[in-house]
């Protein structure tokens, strides 16, 4: 299973753009912090991750302020079929700065 939630920080985010068959792209940078547990250890943890959401997704993505805490739900995945590169690919998220709503 490949099934990945997360919260984070928008750092950037690339204009909107859409693909030759017209569906919407959005691309972020994430920054990550938090502290887990490994091995009865502590640890810190701070890291940016690669993200990338499609379609009505996008969209809403696109309208979020740079700054912005978000909630993700999506999976790791190759950025295209034939790359090395993994990003987190979005298929919904919360913006936690915005007053409570669904999840888009």
């Amino acid at each position: 299973m490949n099934d990945l939630h997360i919260q984070g920080q928008v750092l950037q985010a690339q204009p909107l753009r859409y693909t030759p068959a017209g569906i919407a792209v959005c691309e972020i940078t994430l920054q990550h912090q938090s502290v887990v547990e490994q091995a009865a250890i502590q640890r810190q943890l701070d890291f940016s991750v690669e993200a990338i959401a499609m379609g009505d997704v996008a969209n809403y993505l696109a309208a979020v302020p740079i700054g912005s805490f978000l909630q993700i739900q999506g999976f790791i995945a190759p950025l295209r079929k034939s790359s090395s590169r993994l990003v987190l690919h979005i298929q919904e998220f919360q913006n936690l700065n915005a007053p409570p709503s669904a999840l888009v």
